[in-house]
């Protein structure tokens, strides 16, 4: 799928940075997700069997990332040859626009811009109308870890199960980072992560295409 290996570093990378605000978001919202859509799924499903209160905030969340996801593939169209960098910046203002929102006590906001932000990121790999990498499925990312080590013992390739896991292994790392330094800049975190996608929009030019 990723041929280049500085570009699987980079999807990696990405994916930690998911994990990060995956974590903050989750503390800021007090249970939420912004990039791990299943688990908002499962909530709204209590909530709307009346065993959790946060029905509204759930189905937005949900809502800002699926809107995430179409306007960054639109962008990413019109962008053409340029589309990761250009989502790559869309990403990377919604955050920051989202960090002002924290900022400024406007915590639902905040998150909603987060949710769209990670929504937009999962276009970033998008090639022929269809998402090529999933940066923050993870339960995709272990299925095709567990399919690809049944191929290894198959006798077929040894390592094809290295890309998915550093995917894995980028989300866990970034969402353990996140909640650490949420624990000493509070919700400033966010600034942190707003720049480290600016640095990683930045350097987008210099994968090969």
């Amino acid at each position: 799928m990723l041929e280049s290996r500085r570009t699987r570093i980079f999807a990696a990378t990405l994916s930690a940075t998911a994990g990060f605000v995956d974590a903050v978001g989750w503390l800021i919202s007090g249970g939420l997700f912004v990039s791990f859509m299943s688990g908002n799924v499962t909530k709204l499903g209590l909530g709307l069997a009346g065993r959790l209160e946060t029905i509204a905030l759930g189905a937005g969340l949900i809502t800002a990332f699926v809107s995430g996801v179409v306007v960054g593939s639109l962008v990413g169209r019109r962008a053409g040859a340029g589309q990761r960098r250009a989502v790559l910046w869309l990403v990377t203002i919604l955050m920051a626009v989202a960090a002002l929102a924290v900022g400024r006590g406007l915590l639902v906001p905040s998150v909603l811009l987060l949710a769209a932000a990670m929504g937009a990121k999962n276009t970033v790999f998008a090639a022929d109308g269809e998402v090529k990498v999933g940066l923050t499925y993870m339960t995709g990312a272990l299925v095709r870890i567990g399919k690809r080590i049944a191929t290894a013992l198959s006798g077929g390739d040894r390592l094809g199960w290295v890309q998915p896991a550093t995917l894995f292994l980028g989300m866990l790392s970034g969402a353990t980072l996140g909640a650490v330094t949420e624990a000493v800049l509070g919700h400033d975190a966010l600034w942190v992560a707003t720049a480290a996608m600016l640095a990683l929009t930045l350097y987008v030019p210099r994968l090969p295409a």
